[in-house]
């Protein structure tokens, strides 16, 4: 069995070498960027590892031996499902690895926001000893903290903000509007949801439907001085509204961990605004979820090689495919 990472920042692939090595399987490690990339470093494979590369319609036609293809991570956009469906090849991600990392930083960017200890501590550092750069503040019991999206991220989010003390709504068309969860957290329309919220957070899958869905339109719809937080993807939140919001100061504030480009460049607007606290794409780790992860990666692809049915795969469809095949 050979299985091809395609691309990792990862320190290391110490964990994906030994479990390779338990199962005898010919593990490549590759850093392709394009796709013609990905098909010359995949050529053989039966499965693939991948952190950013494109696996696209062209991939899936080029590899015709693929079985299995494997996301660290939990955000399958960069992966052509369709024609992976087509081509009997399976997606599988880890969806639940890092959901305690991802809502803990959602709630500390939420928190750092609300109380300004982002802007408080700029301000000590420059000689400023004193509560102006971040007036004003307002207690967080009875806040009404939204979150975008009831999946795992997004259902521990709002059980723990309502530990903090927030009142927690939130919108998912999974769920029905007017229905209580079963963490207790009232689910709304998202148009109640924007109307209603003092802080935003937002743990939807990005889609072409969910493209841009915090856009000019929505920002509009919300209370003055809301908070927005992203932990999820970069282009679910329009960064040119984003900044004209804030920058008239329309929105409280934002806390952003995903960028719409990344690495986040340096003379982005986001960059200049002191109502913004910003981290490098950071909150999905903590070392028990980067170990998790890695592991169970790739187990996950090469169980589906060997034919061993794994929970976790994103186009179950193939299966249809592979029958009709």
């Amino acid at each position: 069995m050979r299985i091809v990472i395609t691309d990792t920042d990862h320190d290391s692939v110490d964990v994906e070498t030994q479990v390779a090595a338990s199962r005898g399987i010919d593990l490549v490690v590759a850093q392709c960027q394009t796709e013609e990339e990905v098909i010359q470093a995949a050529a053989g494979a039966d499965g693939l590892i991948v952190q950013y590369a494109p696996i696209t319609r062209r991939v899936f036609e080029a590899l015709p031996g693929l079985a299995a293809v494997g996301r660290y991570g939990v955000g399958v956009d960069t992966i052509d499902l369709e024609a992976a469906t087509e081509h009997g090849v399976a997606i599988t991600n880890v969806p639940d690895y890092g959901t305690e990392e991802v809502s803990d930083h959602a709630i500390s960017l939420a928190l750092s926001a609300s109380r300004g200890v982002a802007r408080l501590d700029r301000g000590i550092r420059r000689g400023d000893y004193s509560l102006e750069v971040a007036k004003p503040l307002f207690r967080l019991r009875g806040r009404v903290f939204g979150v975008v999206g009831l999946g795992n991220i997004g259902a521990a989010t709002a059980r723990k903000a309502k530990g903090v003390g927030f009142t927690a709504i939130g919108s998912d068309p999974a769920f029905e509007p007017g229905t209580i969860t079963a963490d207790g957290i009232e689910v709304v329309t998202f148009e109640d949801l924007l109307e209603r919220t003092d802080i935003l957070s937002v743990h939807a899958p990005l889609t072409a439907r969910t493209h841009h869905l915090i856009g000019t339109d929505a920002i509009s719809r919300m209370k003055p001085g809301t908070i927005v937080v992203n932990t999820s993807r970069g282009p679910l939140i329009d960064t040119a509204a984003l900044v004209s919001a804030l920058q008239e100061g329309r929105l409280g504030g934002a806390a952003l961990d995903v960028f719409e480009e990344e690495p986040l460049p340096i003379d982005s607007d986001l960059m200049s605004l002191d109502n913004v606290t910003l981290t490098p794409h950071a909150a999905w780790y903590s070392e028990e979820s980067y170990q998790e992860l890695k592991r169970r990666v790739i187990e996950n692809v090469a169980d589906i090689c060997a034919g061993i049915p794994v929970p976790n795969v994103v186009n179950p469809a193939f299966f249809d495919q592979m029958v009709k095949g």
